[in-house]
């Protein structure tokens, strides 16, 4: 049952008027009590906000991290604000993103540390402290997992302590969300063909709306996202509203903090992205192959393994990896539909504050 506001402050009202009436009566106390209990359970309700996937989107245009189920109605690329549109550079073999849109990119060191230890003091406080061992224990000492991890795992922004780590993880890992995206299959290989064959969004562009380009050494790599740093985008969703459907019956998409994306993943013959490491530990990598030509490898954490059409691929992507596509033009490009999940370690408490931390915005 719903109550309004209106509705809980007359009861509250009426709590209170019982209780003077009956000044030496326990059942007016209790009564008072009963209801300050109610109207403090409305006020924590109506703070947490439902999942922007699940409510569809809106035309109307919101601030990043607003809340509610309303859809960013930007483009990717952010060209409208006067923002580069990506920044990588090859620096010691390894690829550096330099993008000001960039989460990891611009939130790091300890100004960083001290924030997301104040986020999670303000959460225990409205909340709970309950389950928060390794929450706690990893914004503490951030600085120092982040220093001292091996160099084949290395999480650019957060660790979460004691979580299994390996380079690649069983499609049962995320049983029912990998059998989910396998099953939409042709759904979204043929969304696929109608945004990636559309008109060039403008004169002298290459590319067609909705996609974003990505620098380098070798080749082309396109993107077209869904949802950016946990930001939904409203053009791209309504260009793919079968895509937008799957994302919404995903049971483990992080779609409420700034490591969740999901988008089309284009590499044309020759391209290489360069080795590089992810933002944190706490989720997996989920690629469901769409095109996949002969010659293309994805390699996580010195291990190398194979994109095949219909399946997919789960990886922690805090280990160092790069992909490649080494085939000839004639084979055409390989694409993959990427969405992050949580790992499946992370405990819904854990997941409820790591959310809170990361909004979007904060």
């Amino acid at each position: 049952m719903e109550w309004s506001l209106e509705r809980v402050r007359e009861m509250v009202a009426g709590g209170i008027q019982s209780m003077r009436d009956c000044e030496s009566s326990a059942f007016g106390t209790a009564m008072c009590l009963l209801l300050l209990f109610v109207w403090y359970c409305y006020r924590v309700g109506r703070e947490h906000s439902s999942s922007p996937l699940r409510g569809g989107y809106s035309t109307e245009p919101s601030r990043v991290g607003g809340g509610g189920g309303v859809l960013i109605s930007t483009e990717a690329d952010g060209r409208a604000k006067g923002r580069p549109v990506s920044g990588l550079e090859e620096q010691n073999g390894f690829a550096y993103c330099q993008s000001t849109e960039c989460f990891r990119c611009t939130n790091t060191g300890e100004g960083l540390n001290q924030r997301l230890y104040h986020s999670l003091q303000d959460y225990a406080k409205r909340y709970t402290w309950s389950g928060m061992g390794r929450v706690h224990k990893g914004v503490r000492d951030q600085g120092r997992y982040l220093t001292s991890r091996p160099t084949i795992q290395r999480p650019e922004v957060f660790f979460l302590p004691d979580l299994p780590s390996a380079p690649f993880f069983s499609r049962d890992a995320q049983k029912h969300d990998v059998e989910l995206l396998e099953r939409s299959f042709p759904a979204l290989l043929a969304e696929l063909e109608n945004i990636y064959h559309a008109p060039p969004a403008r004169a002298g562009s290459s590319l067609p709306p909705g996609w974003k380009a990505n620098s380098t050494p070798n080749g082309q790599w396109w993107t077209f996202y869904l949802v950016n740093q946990g930001t939904p985008l409203a053009l791209n969703a309504r260009r793919c509203p079968r895509a937008w459907r799957v994302l919404s019956q995903l049971r483990t998409f992080i779609a409420n903090n700034v490591f969740g994306n999901a988008c089309f993943s284009v590499l044309t013959p020759g391209a290489l992205i360069t080795e590089h490491y992810g933002p944190t530990n706490v989720r997996l990598r989920c690629h469901l192959g769409l095109r996949v030509p002969s010659s293309c490898e994805l390699v996580v954490g010195g291990e190398p393994q194979c994109w095949s059409e219909g399946s997919c691929l789960l990886f922690d992507d805090s280990f160092l990896h790069r992909a490649f596509h080494e085939g000839s033009p004639e084979d055409g490009p390989r694409v993959v539909f990427m969405v992050d999940l949580w790992h499946p370690n992370v405990a819904a408490a854990e997941r409820q504050a790591l959310d809170y931390i990361f909004t979007p915005g904060r």
